[in-house]
């Protein structure tokens, strides 16, 4: 799932913040915690970036010919 190579880092984090990321993401330690909630921000950015295409693409399918195909 995550790259082979890992860095080691020093960081000043709100403990009350590492505390409710790993209560909402049952992480069971604070760099699975770290690592999750980075994830989620990388995913949630790439979702956005795609969003910004919405209708502004024209891929040249006809929804009512996809639709009788089922």
């Amino acid at each position: 799932m995550h790259n082979i190579l890992h860095m080691r880092t020093t960081l000043d984090l709100p403990q009350d913040l590492i505390e409710d990321v790993m209560k909402l993401t049952g992480a069971k330690t604070k760099s699975e915690a770290i690592i999750t909630a980075l994830q989620d921000l990388v995913n949630k950015q790439k979702r956005m970036k795609l969003l910004a295409y919405k209708g502004k693409l024209d891929l040249g399918l006809d929804l009512n010919v996809l639709r009788k195909r089922k």
